[in-house]
């Protein structure tokens, strides 16, 4: 029903018309190729994001696009400040899903030979899968300030230092952060938790830089070809899985959901609970942020053992789900809007002031990465992402298959097959993993980063592919 609805703008642009009670209309930075395996409902969702009070100019899907809970998953949209409303769902249960890039003195040869031992030892450092705990033992109070302070309340304690949370999104300390505004039982779920990976997508990887499209760019973000660089991607935890499962209840008790999608429940954004919602969010978001800093400290530390002048730094750290104050042109002027990404990530020009200052000049760096054989980029920021969508591209491949559908069609023998056959090295927490996050359950990751690039909303700066993986 959405697909035929839908208007060709051009080869990566699509337009749902406003209709029904749609406020606006939707847009979609698809190929023909992505729009063939996203799914109606995810359409569905498109148009249910435009019938929330107070939107602005267009619900938009980006290439990477799927079906999530309330929002799409690849969905952003921007909310007047003084009308509209604040979704939890418009943000994800895992609250600041990120990634985090690190740049190393290593070369692909220095690597070779050492691949499985090296694996084995940072899945040991690494805490990992469903339920694991991290290696703190934090008390609440402690816990509080992780909560206010993000990765510069790691870095304060020695777990690394002043230049990691410089190239991380906000500095890696979102304000606003009220922990009276965290449930017993979220702070509970995550006081175990900090310093550890996670399960389901989240992983972390070794790549070499494959290839570089755009030498000058790449120079100033510090990559070349040939290099090793190392990839993080998790969230916060339980602890913003519970916030997020707080506020849907909460909401939903003061004011109902939208009869069209009860994962749009929301408040209005200048309400006390949406308020409350917000500040609970940043909370969660800096948690994420101390827990991809204390990763990033036992990777240096596990990595020196082997190389004894090894040398990471950041090259940025960037945020997936997560809702923030910007200024965008909306009809010809600037204006304060609230803006909610679920599945997606900023794509700032040159020259805003929230990306780092070294960085300013070219635009932030975007990353986008693929499943675990496949590759992953490295984008770049745009002026034209600013005035199409809200300054936001595709966060990684996006899901083709669910997970139950991954193990209908695969064996763990088959996957693990596969992995080898790419000549990649693979720890990981259980077998469910490896069949779930195999390549075969995500788009192509090529087509994902194409469709941004041509559109503008993302310029390609790198290529990297995987050698060692490690999933929860």
């Amino acid at each position: 029903m959405y697909k035929k609805q839908l208007k060709k703008i051009s080869e990566t642009e699509y337009e749902l018309p406003k209709t029904g009670k749609m406020n606006v209309p939707g847009k979609l930075f698809l190929s023909e190729k992505l729009l063939n395996d996203v799914e109606e409902n995810a359409l569905k969702q498109i148009a249910n994001v435009a019938m929330l009070q107070g939107i602005q100019k267009y619900s938009i899907g980006l290439s990477d696009m799927h079906l999530g809970y309330g929002f799409p998953i690849g969905g952003v949209a921007a909310f007047d400040i003084e009308t509209g409303v604040i979704s939890p769902g418009g943000v994800g249960y895992d609250i600041n899903c990120s990634v985090r890039l690190l740049k190393t003195n290593l070369k692909e040869t220095d690597l070779r030979g050492r691949e499985k031992e090296i694996t084995h030892s940072l899945f040991r450092t690494i805490p990992s899968g469903v339920g694991r705990g991290g290696k703190l033992n934090l008390n609440e109070n402690e816990l509080n300030n992780v909560l206010t302070d993000g990765a510069q309340w790691a870095v304060e304690k020695g777990y690394g230092k002043k230049e990691d949370y410089l190239h991380t999104e906000e500095n890696g300390k979102l304000e606003n952060a009220d922990p009276s505004a965290v449930s017993k039982r979220a702070k509970s779920r995550g006081m175990p938790q900090l310093g550890s990976l996670g399960a389901g997508n989240h992983f972390l990887d070794i790549l070499i830089v494959d290839e570089i499209f755009d030498k000058s760019i790449a120079k100033v973000f510090g990559l070349e070809k040939g290099q090793v660089v190392i990839m993080i991607h998790c969230g916060s935890r339980g602890l913003g899985h519970q916030v997020a499962s707080d506020y849907i209840k909460l909401m939903d008790d003061k004011y109902g959901h939208p009869d069209f999608d009860r994962g749009l429940v929301n408040a209005p954004i200048k309400s006390e609970l949406g308020q409350k919602y917000l500040t609970a969010m940043n909370c969660a978001a800096n948690f994420a942020f101390a827990n991809k800093q204390l990763i990033t400290h036992w990777i240096r530390e596990d990595m020196k053992h082997y190389f004894p002048n090894f040398k990471t730094e950041v090259v940025y750290d960037i945020c997936h789900n997560i809702a923030k104050f910007e200024e965008h042109i909306i009809d010809g002027e600037k204006k304060e809007v609230l803006v909610m990404r679920k599945g997606a990530t900023r794509s700032f020009g040159p020259g805003r002031k929230e990306i780092p200052e070294d960085y300013r000049k070219v635009g932030q760096p975007v990353l986008i990465p693929g499943s675990m054989g496949t590759s992953s980029y490295v984008l770049c920021g745009t002026k034209k992402a600013e005035e199409i969508s809200f300054g936001s591209t595709a966060h990684g491949a996006g899901r083709i298959k669910s997970r139950t559908q991954a193990h209908k069609d695969m064996t763990f023998e088959e996957a693990k097959k596969d992995m080898e056959k790419r000549g990649i090295f693979v720890e990981f927490g259980n077998q469910k993993g490896l069949i779930e996050e195999s390549p075969f359950s995500y788009k192509n990751i090529e087509e994902v980063a194409r469709v941004s690039h041509e559109a503008g909303i993302g310029n390609k700066v790198a290529k990297l592919k995987p050698l060692l993986v490690i999933i929860g």
